[in-house]
């Protein structure tokens, strides 16, 4: 259960209360409580799925952001097998935010990276809040180009408000750094699998985002600019962020229908906050049979389907003079 508080699950923290309490008095008083508490663990479940098939985009932002949802590390440890983290962008130093590293995902070898956020005020110091600097950026396409190399797969967890902006990292090419990405990433002849798991914001996840199958989870989200910096920009006021929110258009049931994405993944009722398990398994399932499709392309038609993916993004109207 989370411990994070958002209002619209009040309705869903009481009912768990409800539960808890009764198992803890069944526990200590010996009394069989089974059958009430198999029907108030179903109400429950069905609670769960109806607020969170109604949630408005600013709700799931919410979500997105919760403190209890499995982070890139988790996902790492609990999907891959032996893991051997790699550091430096052989230029200036670590960035603590993006993490990368060889594994094995079933026995298969492949790169796996990503932007890891902390849990508790300390570590959310360490690792910038998810933000990175260049250097995180040049240290990625580093783990990349010598995944192609080697001929691994690479696997890259989205999940950071966006790239850091302060002035160290602008000094340092912060600009530079992810078009070069986009640039490089663009003609990488591996594959590259995409998992949008948290916050995708702006430059800052697109720098790790080409990829050749690119995944949301249900309740991500993914966009060019946060809510607040929109109402900001368009009204003056960061206090319309929710209305920003419903405009931007950045939820993952939104970008599957403009095509920026290829999947949703269905998260547990009640959001990945509360299962981490059955989130971890079903993006085992996307994985393994995206590995699967992808290693039937030749280098030539990775690269050539991954330009016409990227290219067919958006709409134009070209006039004459």
């Amino acid at each position: 259960m989370s411990d994070q508080k958002m209002d619209f699950e009040k309705s869903i923290i009481e009912l768990e209360k409800k539960i808890e309490e009764l198992k803890k008095f069944t526990e200590s008083k010996e009394i069989d409580f089974s059958e009430e508490i198999k029907k108030l663990e179903q109400k429950a479940e069905l609670m769960k799925r109806d607020v969170y098939d109604k949630l408005s985009p600013w709700q799931r932002i919410q979500v997105a952001k919760n403190l209890q949802r499995p982070r890139t590390l988790d996902y790492i440890q609990k999907i891959f097998e032996d893991f051997i983290p790699l550091h430096g962008d052989r230029l200036f130093k670590d960035d603590t935010a993006m993490i990368g590293g060889l594994a094995f995902f079933e026995g298969a070898p492949v790169m796996v990276l990503g932007l890891q956020k902390g849990k508790e005020t300390k570590d959310h110091i360490y690792r910038n809040f998810g933000m990175a600097n260049p250097e995180g950026y040049r240290k990625a396409l580093r783990l990349i180009q010598m995944a192609e190399r080697f001929n691994r797969p690479v696997i890259s967890f989205v999940d950071t408000p966006g790239a850091y902006p302060g002035i160290g990292a602008e000094e340092r090419g912060q600009a530079e750094a992810i078009a070069r990405n986009l640039k490089e990433l663009s003609g990488i002849r591996t594959p590259i699998i995409v998992i949008v798991h948290g916050e995708g914001g702006s430059g800052g996840a697109l720098g790790i985002a080409v990829g050749d199958r690119i995944f949301m989870l249900e309740n991500a989200v993914y966009s060019v600019i946060s809510p607040e910096g929109c109402a900001a920009i368009i009204w003056k006021n960061a206090g319309r962020a929710a209305d920003a929110s419903a405009v931007l258009k950045m939820t993952a049931q939104d970008l599957l229908e403009l095509g920026v994405i290829d999947q949703v993944v269905k998260e547990p009722a009640g959001g990945a906050h509360r299962n981490h398990e059955q989130i971890i398994q079903s993006l085992k399932v996307i994985i393994r049979s995206s590995l699967k499709e992808l290693a039937g392309l030749s280098k030539d038609e990775l690269v050539e389907q991954r330009y016409k993916k990227f290219r067919a993004m958006g709409k134009f109207l070209e006039t004459e003079q």
